[in-house]
């Protein structure tokens, strides 16, 4: 059966091979298709109507009369119910729906992402519809980028650098400071052998992050240009053992603190396992050194998304791989090896602030880590902490309680801590401050015990805002003051941030917009790869700029609506659109309420409620 399309990215339209389908008239039909199509729980008619049809006499009635004419040229296509809902059954697809669903759907070709969500189309007499498209068009973007730059680093794994050259070239066209797509390109055109154009782009890269940017070049682009392997000593056999033993050394190595040493043994241990015919302690040895660069030396970059998918084709050997789509697409079999690679690419997504993306690789986790309790706590933490970034706070807090309760059956203290010490965070957030209170100490309790030091500032930063949001002033100083300064010795960047931005809080709660100020240009420096961090720090960071009645205020707010827009971050969008309109834009004074209904925290209402927005 030839697939019938329904194409919402570029102008839009329905393709049918070797047919002229007919098309939906008007502009407001296409605008309904696309607001159901990226609803996946449904939709209110009511809101609907009030949305795209403000100034109708009757808008359930036009409301009415677009789904009639969408079901005139979407025969088969299902638009029904109260909440509305978009069923879709072959040979119908839509590419929207595709980009960024989590779950078993089709995944799209990444050379048809050409152009905007509903391009061409412009919605000025629906305000908020229009405020709502401009953040969809952010979000796909960004989801369409990640999935150029992941289908690039899935064909490098998989052992065909043309493709991963194309790839990356495409993702540079949207992008051309994307660092990861430009080490992947030049990675690519090493593995081809084509080394006078590999220097060539590296000289490229390194003149446009100056001229534009006034920045060096990232080292990652640099680097990407040799790529080689670690040299072993011939006589030290390949085998099971050896490679074993190489393992455990890295582990001490980390354990006692020595990043670099332990790198470098586990680097061999890879090396060596490259050499035997054992795939599974392959694909072991890629995950823990992948999970090492991660989580000890802050590795983000495209030489450990390598190594994930390059462990999740030797886990699973069997799974041919089709155009542009990761062996990981296919994999289905429990094994915490790969659970732990679909986790950590989940959390390098979760970070980058990519959530359509991030859900898809931990649903892999949750099903491989099906029967392995250990791994099924970490899966259930990134899962609560990606549902925290997008301010589905109930989903966070069912993931994050079910995580630690995991980790304390196992005696994981570690895990237990840090789940725990998410879900705080969540709390915090929420305003339930004596249950985030008595949640943090007891993860302050048990890094003590676990002399877990790395992760101390993170819990330090937020059990300080706690107290801050408490009105002890006082205890929140003693706490924040600690958090900056194992967060400032460890240079850990995203933590720094968030000390910084709890530093700027605490000063404004104080009245002292000057040293607020202080703290938001010391978070700004470091750059954080968590983009959470870095959108809490804008909304301060606004905050600041208009309690100062600052020129800077326009443009931070604009930065913070433009990342929360782009990366999901439900809360910190009507953060942005609640700083707007305190500088006086109407619009956003009419998107803030529609919005804040989608999130479900009292501490938002009561903030907006204070500001006289709802």
């Amino acid at each position: 059966m030839a697939e019938t399309w329904i194409r919402l990215l570029g102008p839009p339209r329905i393709e049918s091979p070797g047919a002229s389908p007919p098309q939906p008239r008007g502009r407001k039909a296409w605008a309904v298709l696309a607001y159901l199509a990226l609803q996946a729980g449904g939709t209110g008619r009511s809101r609907t109507a009030g949305l795209l049809f403000p100034d109708a006499a009757d808008p359930l009635g036009a409301l009415r009369w677009n789904l009639s004419e969408l079901r005139r040229t979407l025969d088969g296509v299902t638009m029904a119910g109260d909440p509305l809902r978009l069923e879709m059954r072959p040979p119908w697809r839509c590419d929207a729906v595709e980009l960024v669903g989590p779950g078993p759907v089709p995944r799209p070709d990444p050379y048809s992402l050409n152009g905007q969500l509903l391009e061409g189309l412009s919605f000025v007499d629906c305000p908020v519809f229009d405020s709502w498209l401009a953040d969809q068009r952010y979000r796909l973007e960004n989801c369409a980028q990640s999935v150029l730059y992941e289908s690039s680093v899935s064909a490098m794994a998989s052992g065909d650098p043309r493709q991963a050259a194309e790839l990356a070239s495409r993702a540079l066209q949207r992008d051309p400071f994307h660092t990861d797509c430009n080490a992947v390109l030049v990675r690519a055109l090493v593995a081809i052998g084509e080394h006078r154009h590999a220097r060539e782009h590296v000289s490229k890269c390194a003149n446009l992050y100056r001229d534009e940017l006034g920045l060096p070049l990232p080292p990652e682009i640099r680097t990407a240009l040799s790529g080689a392997a670690p040299e072993t000593d011939p006589g030290i056999p390949a085998t099971v053992a050896t490679v074993r033993s190489y393992l455990d050394a890295g582990g001490a190595s980390l354990s006692a603190g020595a990043v670099d040493r332990g790198l470098d043994q586990l680097r061999l241990a890879v090396v060596l396992a490259q050499r035997t015919p054992d795939r599974h302690l392959l694909a072991e040895s890629l995950v823990t050194l992948a999970g090492a660069m991660i989580h000890q030396a802050g590795g983000r970059g495209a030489e450990v998304a390598d190594f994930l998918h390059r462990a999740l084709t030797a886990e699973s050997p069997s799974a041919v791989a089709p155009r542009a789509v990761a062996p990981s697409d296919k994999y289905d079999g429990g094994s915490p090896t790969a659970a732990a690679a679909y986790r950590e690419l989940g959390y390098l997504s979760v970070q980058r602030g990519v959530p359509d993306r991030a859900a898809g690789w931990l649903d892999r986790a949750s099903a491989a880590a099906a029967g392995f309790p250990d791994e099924q706590a970490r899966v259930l933490a990134i899962q609560g902490m990606l549902a925290s970034d997008t301010a589905r706070y109930g989903d966070a807090m069912d993931a994050l309680t079910a995580s630690a309760k995991l980790a304390r059956e196992m005696r994981n203290r570690r895990q237990q801590a840090f789940s725990s010490a998410l879900l705080g965070r969540v709390l915090l957030l929420r305003g339930e401050l004596d249950l985030a209170a008595k949640t943090l100490d007891h993860a302050l309790e048990w890094i003590a015990a676990e002399h877990w030091t790395a992760f101390e500032p993170f819990v330090a930063g937020v059990r300080g805002e706690t107290y801050l949001a408490a009105g002890d002033l006082e205890a929140a100083a003693e706490m924040i003051d600690r958090s900056w300064v194992m967060a400032d010795l460890a240079g850990d960047h995203c933590y720094m941030a968030l000390a910084a931005g709890a530093e700027a809080r605490l000063f404004l709660a104080h009245g002292d917009l000057a040293a607020a100020q202080h703290w938001v240009d010391r978070g700004m420096e470091p750059k954080p790869w968590y983009l959470w961090y870095s959108a809490r720090l804008l909304d301060v960071a606004a905050e600041v700029a208009l309690a100062a009645r600052s020129e800077r205020a326009e443009e931070v707010v604009e930065r913070l609506g433009a990342l929360a827009s782009r990366s999901g971050m439900r809360e910190f969008v009507v953060r942005a659109q609640s700083h707007r309109a305190v500088l006086g834009d109407e619009t956003a004074a009419q998107a803030v309420p529609w919005l804040a209904k989608e999130v479900e925290n009292p501490a938002l209402t009561a903030f907006l409620a204070a500001r006289g927005q709802l």
